[in-house]
């Protein structure tokens, strides 16, 4: 039989799932190759969405038309703005969901896209003729025909699961590692690596003494990761709790090192930095008495709980033990104890900023076979690819997002062009013009983009064209409506702020860090009246309108810092040169640059060990 595809998307985690979609709502024949249609999106290690720059990528994804945003709103039990004490660049959202609800809804998501298939088997080798994609090759002995394939193999590349001296061969806890296409990726000329994450020990709530823990509430404002308002907060809404570690829960730690895998050579491969196990942290923090733990509810009634802050290798027995040194966990039991795992990824430095493979034509990676970590990195990538496989089906134009325009567009750059040596989160400070790539504001920046190349729906669109003629209007109003100093000074002196010595806009009001729609409309009849007048998303509204007046002046010299960058990136690079001739060049700078091969003189400035006089040195050679 013949089994033919435009796209194959091999793995359901969150990349897959994302590229799968995308493809599909696109117009491509899509089929997506899971081990298992149970665990669709599964959340492998907590069971929670967004969090710091995490939650911007979610709703980039959302903005372009993907579902993780929908998917978490429908299945969460606990919603919060994170960071809210700071400017709105910093602001974050992450949501606490339902570990199987995510997964149910993402597979009901999935099944009820027309142009996606489904097979279930574990895909055992690539098929490749005269540098091209053709297809994948089964278990089960099928072959399957493709004009682009999509790999999204998360862990499962030859994962191997450390619990003390203990190891299994696996790509999740009970689950079978992938075997076969990490070797015939190596024939075909790829370099690969190993890296290493962890998780931590799932907890029975029956055994925990809640009394000795602090309750942390969720939100239960406007705030939600889509932009189509989706009805949220269906579910039961939870609480998640705090505690502390302690001297004698490190001194037990410390005495299991010998048996962790992670000290006793075990481990060779590289962990997250920023999500460290907790035997790491009692070493590299010595001198901390006690690290704080969340611990996470796994659904809406589940009993089951994560302990966040706790990711562990060690034995199960030192993992019980120290758990019962913390007096919240004296009586615990627990379902499963924390793990490691070790699996294959690729330098993303051998990838396109379409995601697809230099070395074979219509190839594309996305997630931690990228050298990333985290469910929102996976998903960003995923849409991405799945976006770029079907446009290579077509023969369209490549969809690419700057470094301005998307959290997305940063987290793509730096792979393709700095590569990894440990695996990669985002955050804020990766990000040179995050007061341009705000959560508030993806929509406005992205939908358009993807409404243009077929997968933002109408309604997507329309709504974005909604919102943005509702803020400008309400900007235009405040910045003509004037008020007088006598008649505005004691609302000014009740709120805590100086009074006027003239009159003013109302926009130059609206600057004061105290001042807000929200304290002011009481007091002023007009702007009351105005704002009554914006008929859905009063909340979304004004919080945009807000935040573009409050910060104006940083967003617009971020935008005049953004467009002379954006000149080195209209300055083309690939295929003009030899670089191993060009003597002019440090040797570094050639050896980088012939690595790289950089698309344009802004990517190759982004190269670490390229100097300001490399570029100069291009920038003659060029002509400029």
């Amino acid at each position: 039989m013949n089994f033919s595809y435009d796209v194959i998307v091999v793995g359901a985690g969150h990349a897959g799932c994302e590229a799968a979609a995308a493809a599909a709502n696109l117009g491509s024949n899509t089929l997506l190759i899971s081990m298992d249609m149970t665990k669709f999106g599964q959340m492998s290690c907590n069971p929670a969405i967004g969090g710091i720059a995490k939650g911007q990528i979610v709703r980039e994804i959302d903005a372009l038309g993907g579902f993780t945003g929908i998917v978490t709103d429908k299945s969460a039990i606990q919603f919060r703005m994170l960071n809210q004490s700071k400017g709105p660049a910093m602001w974050s959202p992450r949501s606490q969901c339902d570990r199987q609800k995510f997964t149910e809804t993402w597979r009901l998501t999935l099944e009820s896209l027309p142009n996606l298939h489904f097979w279930q088997d574990t895909v055992t080798g690539l098929l490749v003729e005269n540098g091209e994609m053709t297809g994948v090759h089964t278990g089960m002995n099928v072959d399957f025909h493709a004009k682009a394939v999509v790999l999204t193999t998360g862990t499962f590349l030859n994962g191997l699961i450390h619990i003390g001296r203990t190891q299994l061969r696996g790509g999740r806890i009970s689950e079978s590692a992938s075997y076969g296409i990490t070797e015939q990726l190596k024939e075909l000329g790829f370099s690969a690596g190993r890296m290493k994450t962890g998780t931590p020990v799932r907890i029975d709530g029956r055994s925990v003494h809640f009394e000795d823990m602090e309750e942390q509430q969720g939100e239960s404002n406007f705030h939600q990761f889509s932009f189509l308002n989706i009805e949220s907060r269906q579910l039961k809404q939870r609480n998640c709790w705090i505690c502390f570690t302690n001297k004698q829960v490190h001194d037990i730690i410390r005495e299991g090192l010998p048996d962790s895998p992670l000290f006793n050579g075990q481990i060779q491969s590289i962990g997250p930095r920023y999500c460290p196990s907790i035997e790491t942290k009692i070493v590299t923090f010595a001198e901390k008495d006690r690290h704080q733990l969340f611990l996470e509810p796994e659904g809406e009634f589940t009993e089951e709980y994560y302990l966040n802050g706790f990711s562990s290798s060690l034995p199960l027995s030192t993992q019980l033990q120290a758990l019962k040194a913390i007096p919240c966990f004296r009586d615990v039991h627990i379902f499963r104890p924390g793990y490691a795992i070790e699996y294959d990824f690729f330098d993303p430095t051998q990838l396109k900023h379409t995601l697809e493979t230099k070395t074979v034509r219509n190839l594309f990676f996305a997630g931690q076979i990228n050298g990333t970590t985290g469910y929102e990195e996976a998903a960003g990538q995923g849409i991405v690819a799945g976006i770029n496989a079907h446009l290579n089906c077509h023969g369209c134009q490549p969809f690419i997002l700057d470094r301005d325009e998307a959290y997305i567009g940063v987290l793509i750059d730096d792979l393709v062009t700095k590569g990894v040596d440990e695996p990669y989160r985002m955050f804020t400070s990766r990000a040179e013009h995050r007061i341009l790539l705000r959560q508030d504001d993806a929509d406005m920046r992205l939908t358009e983009r993807s409404y243009n190349i077929g997968l933002a729906s109408q309604e997507r669109f329309d709504r974005v064209q909604t919102k943005r003629t509702e803020v400008e209007s309400l900007l235009d109003f405040c910045h003509q409506y004037a008020i007088k100093a006598s008649i505005i000074n004691p609302i000014l002196e009740s709120l805590g702020t100086a009074p006027l010595k003239q009159g003013v806009r109302l926009t130059d009001l609206l600057l004061r860090p105290q001042l807000n729609f929200e304290n002011l409309s009481p007091h002023i009849k007009a702007l009351d009246s105005r704002i009554q007048q914006i008929s859905d998303r009063k909340e979304e509204i004004l919080e945009a309108a807000e935040i573009k007046i409050k910060y104006k002046g940083y967003i617009d010299r971020e935008k005049g810092i953004a467009e002379k960058i954006h000149r080195l990136d209209d300055i083309h690079l690939s295929g003009k040169f030899d670089y191993n001739d060009i003597q002019a060049l440090s040797i570094e700078a050639r050896q980088k640059l012939s690595k790289i091969n950089p698309e344009t003189i802004g990517q190759a400035s982004r190269i670490p060990g390229i100097s300001p006089n490399d570029i100069n040195t291009l920038l003659i050679l060029l002509g400029r």
